[in-house]
């Protein structure tokens, strides 16, 4: 089995879970990932962080892993415990090649000919989600990874112009409500819209929600710097970088005396704020065995009272 495990990855386990992959590589054997999916009885579950905490308590605690490099509790599954290995990139090659009647699909082969028709290059985009593992029902959202920036920028134009021309749709009230409410984070409902109506990353095709996301492959320093956890901080500052703002994790760089870096696990987050504008952020301050400070923005996956504001 192959040993090049990459973020937004899945994996499956040889008792039947299934991880999303959220570091490259490998870490004392194990691959680190988040609990998402459990099949029983010819029915798909999806846990969120606390409840994929609880069961894993309950019933798989090795799943149960302390990183120290990133001085966190995540889930990790060793190497021998791996049954499948599913690829983005190469799922959506199958699914585009594929003949179903399964409206999903259809509807994210559609998405990907408008795409190909514009002139994007599919070789760079895959599929995570319900989809990339076989989960998916017939309401499901499509959630499409690119692994190019530009790519995946262009996407986001191309995703406009397929709303001016009708064949996409803008998100409605109705499912910024219901995307808010899964997101459950520390923003009103009028502060996530106006957030996230203008980063370009979600659409409708035949009124079904499309995720755009980046995912690019980590570039390790040949120095490893170990993070510990400094306790919650707020602060405001001015944004001076947001290069990296749509990357996973998202990076962004501060006018601050001390703290010059927001680094952020949430995609609540992620394109949060443009180069320019004064945030207020609430995370996880963490310094280095260097003395490097820096705050982690969705310490869990719903990121409950962390949060990346724009106030001016």
């Amino acid at each position: 089995m192959s040993m090049d495990y990459h973020v937004k990855d899945a994996l499956k386990t040889k008792d039947g879970l299934y991880f999303s992959v959220i570091q490259e590589g490998l870490e004392a054997g194990k691959v680190l990932g988040c609990f998402r999916y459990r099949f029983q009885k010819n029915t798909w579950k999806k846990y969120n962080t606390e409840a994929g905490n609880q069961f894993l308590q309950q019933y798989y605690p090795h799943y149960l892993y302390y990183s120290a490099p990133i001085d966190a509790h995540v889930h990790a599954v060793s190497v021998a415990a791996i049954e499948a290995h599913y690829r983005p990139v190469e799922k959506l090659q199958t699914l585009l090649s594929s003949a179903t009647n399964d409206p999903v699909i259809n509807d994210l082969i559609l998405l990907c000919q408008f795409f190909k028709q514009k002139g994007l290059d599919t070789t760079y985009i895959g599929i995570t989600g319900s989809l990339l593992i076989g989960a998916q029902n017939s309401a499901s959202d499509i959630d499409l990874v690119f692994y190019q920036r530009d790519c995946f920028h262009q996407a986001r134009q191309r995703a406009t112009q397929l709303i001016h021309e009708h064949k996409c749709q803008s998100l409605a009230e109705k499912e910024w409500q219901e995307s808010f409410t899964r997101r459950d984070c520390a923003l009103s409902f009028e502060e996530y819209h106006w957030h996230e109506q203008r980063k370009g990353n979600k659409l409708l095709i035949n009124g079904r929600k499309v995720d755009l996301t980046l995912s690019l492959p980590v570039t390790k320093n040949s120095t490893t710097k170990i993070y510990s956890k400094q306790g919650k901080i707020t602060l405001r500052a001015k944004i001076t970088n947001d290069h990296f703002s749509f990357d996973t994790p998202a990076q962004f760089s501060l006018d601050h005396p001390d703290i010059k870096t927001v680094l952020c696990f949430s995609a609540t987050y992620t394109g949060q704020s443009l180069e320019g504008e004064l945030v207020e952020i609430s995370g996880q301050l963490e310094q280095s065995n260097e003395g490097h400070q820096q705050i982690i923005v969705g310490s869990s996956r719903e990121a409950k009272d962390e949060y990346i504001r724009v106030i001016g």
